[in-house]
């Protein structure tokens, strides 16, 4: 539809008179130079159409045209037409001003990071602050008020929100109202015209309800939008959703005789590439659909601009935009396949549409692989595209592999397009349906035995795991225990080696020189027939400092103990006089009590007896 009539308004980004473009999701309308950095944003930021010499639905052309004459420029622009809210350096680009920087800076900051849209105070739970847009906006579709519902969406309200309470989304309201302005504006930011509410109803059947059939037909057409601009983009026309929903072109060029070799192996290439496109799955699909639909809108969008320009100062390397821009949304995978988009020639472009069309239509029908679909042939519109050149320049991603299901794509569009016979939809055969069954049973195998695998690896480390824990207890357990120097031996075995290193310790001290202290002197443990002695002991009497006679000791004077003990004595005060020591020290005593036990006498030790340890006192008991 064009848009006809004399226009007073300005670009609502630089104020250019009579602009020429408008952005559909923002409701603005704009210049061609301010055009060129919306297209560069991408279809997610910015949507443009141009007035004039682009098709436009009646609805959606008056929704943009009540946004854009009501303000909805302000809600952009927020901070910058409120003085006491403009920051330094910030101001509004004007018409004299440079592309690049100056224009381009200060649109990326208005719609990507909208930066003079009003912020909502700081919360702690944004969920609960989106949730409460949303139910604002689910109240206000009802009404006419367009700028009401932009500024909540721009705000984070969301276009398909389903309230809790009532069961149903802003677009059930709206179309239930009327408001078929609302309703478009609900679609462009994303709302589905197919979405049920509670008991299972959709817009379209609340629109019928209220006799608001302008409004329900408007709304099958959103929700076909996808195929019906593919398919126009064909053959220029589409569907009327009484009689059908889907148009599928038929390829007429028909430049390759058939029958030829090359053509025989490229069809066989093409069979097995469109294999893999009716194998992917309904996620996958769905995203290639899209791709391809933004792939047709910059496409139409570029003749558009070649054609309004005539080849002017703005047809510039940096105003065109050759492929399709960077979505941070998606994954580097995706986004590199949108850019190879770009590369099809025109016959490769209209092989995969047609290729899309027909496998929509098999998904929406719910026919099988082995089912045939019925196809409106429609002649695809004739389109200059020499196979030995490239429309579009090349992207940076050209080496990637043949993983992606673009790349699959458009192999079978390269093989179809020398040999247009093979371009019918037709049906998979029986054994072609077995084939895939076959190999779809062996992944499966494999998968299940690696998934074995898996677990016996599993297990296995585990076990490992829980011996690794029993090591280290083990270790920790044997820190604990004493050395092998504090082990004790057996009572013959101490017996024999207690007196032996009696012996020896006997003939080294004789040796040594005597001192004062010397740290080997403490009194050892004794063995099992001294401590059965010591315990038959009795203590001295505490008036006893020096000396020892045959009556105070509770033995015969005959008994080998007493005269063992003398004897001792008698050793060692030989041994004192000898170093010349006269002192009483206690050092001296230990060395006299180390002694008594090398002569055969065996000293109370400390702690045992009856009534404590008894001491010696210069060399006497």
């Amino acid at each position: 539809m064009s848009r006809k009539g004399p226009r007073t308004e300005v670009c609502a980004d630089c104020g250019a008179p009579d602009p020429g473009w408008a952005s559909i999701n923002r409701g603005v309308l704009i210049c061609d130079e301010c055009c060129s950095v919306h297209r560069s944003l991408g279809r997610h930021i910015s949507i443009v159409k141009h007035l004039r010499h682009s098709p436009w639905p009646s609805p959606l052309l008056q929704m943009v045209n009540t946004l854009a004459s009501n303000g909805a420029n302000s809600i952009w622009e927020h901070s910058l037409l409120d003085p006491a809210q403009v920051q330094s350096g910030r101001r509004k680009a004007n018409p004299q001003d440079k592309v690049h920087p100056t224009k381009s800076e200060f649109i990326r900051a208005k719609y990507q990071m909208l930066a003079f849209v009003h912020k909502l105070p700081c919360r702690d739970d944004d969920g609960v602050t989106a949730k409460d847009l949303s139910k604002q906006l689910h109240s206000s579709v009802r009404t006419g008020n367009l700028e009401t519902c932009l500024r909540l969406l721009s705000l984070g309200a969301q276009p398909s929100f389903f309230h809790p309470e009532k069961g149903t989304t802003p677009l059930h309201v709206a179309a239930k109202a009327g408001q078929i302005l609302q309703a478009e504006l609900l679609v462009v930011y994303g709302a589905d015209p197919g979405a049920p509410d509670v008991n299972g109803r959709t817009p379209i059947d609340y629109a019928r309800q209220a006799a608001q059939h302008e409004l329900a037909d408007r709304l099958v057409e959103c929700q076909y939008e996808l195929t019906d601009r593919l398919a126009f983009y064909l053959c220029g026309r589409k569907p009327d959703h009484k009689n059908g929903h889907y148009i599928i072109p038929q390829m007429a060029d028909r430049a390759r005789p058939k029958g030829t070799a090359q053509s025989l192996d490229l069809s066989e290439l093409a069979k097995v590439a469109k294999k893999k496109l009716q194998a992917l799955s309904n996620r996958l699909f769905e995203e290639l659909a899209m791709d391809v639909y933004d792939e047709v809108d910059r496409r139409e969008n570029d003749a558009v601009w070649l054609t309004t320009q005539n080849h002017s100062t703005l047809v510039t390397e940096r105003s065109a935009v050759p492929f399709l821009p960077v979505n941070p949304e998606y994954s580097a995978t995706r986004n590199q396949g949108r850019q190879k988009l770009a590369r099809f020639n025109a016959r490769e472009f209209a092989t995969l549409i047609i290729d899309i069309l027909s496998e929509a239509k098999r998904r929406q029908q719910g026919k099988s692989l082995l089912s045939p679909t019925d196809a409106v042939e429609y002649p695809v519109r004739s389109q200059s595209d020499p196979d030995d050149q490239h429309d579009y320049d090349s992207v940076a991603s050209d080496e990637d592999t043949d993983q992606e299901p673009l790349r699959s794509a458009a192999r079978n569009n390269r093989a179809r397009s020398m040999d247009s016979s093979d371009l019918s939809d037709g049906p998979i055969t029986l054994q072609e349906y077995l084939e895939v069954k076959k190999a779809l049973a062996a992944s499966e195998a494999k998968v299940q035995q690696l998934m074995k695998v898996n677990n016996s690896l599993s297990d296995e480390l585990r076990r490992l795991q829980r011996e690794i824990h029993k090591l280290q207890a083990e270790n920790s357990q044997m820190r604990q225990q004493p050395g092998p120097g504090h082990t004790v031996p057996a009572p013959s075995e101490r017996s024999e080696h207690g007196h032996a290193m009696a012996t020896a310790a006997a003939h080294r001290r004789d040796r040594q020189a005597f001192s004062m202290y010397e740290p080997g002197s403490v009194l050892k443990p004794f063995g099992q027939p001294m401590d059965e002695l010591v315990g038959r002991l009795q203590p001295f009497h505490s008036s006893i400092r020096k000396g020892v006679s045959a009556s105070s000791v509770p033995f015969p004077p005959s008994s080998p103990l007493l005269s063992g003990m003398q004897d001792g004595a008698r050793h060692m005060t030989s041994k004192l006089d000898r170093h010349g020591s006269g002192t009483d020290s206690d050092y001296d005593n230990t060395q006299a009590g180390e002694a008594l036990l090398r002569s055969g006498a065996e000293p109370c030790r400390e702690g045992r007896g009856q009534g404590g340890a008894a001491q010696v006192r210069g060399g006497a008991w």
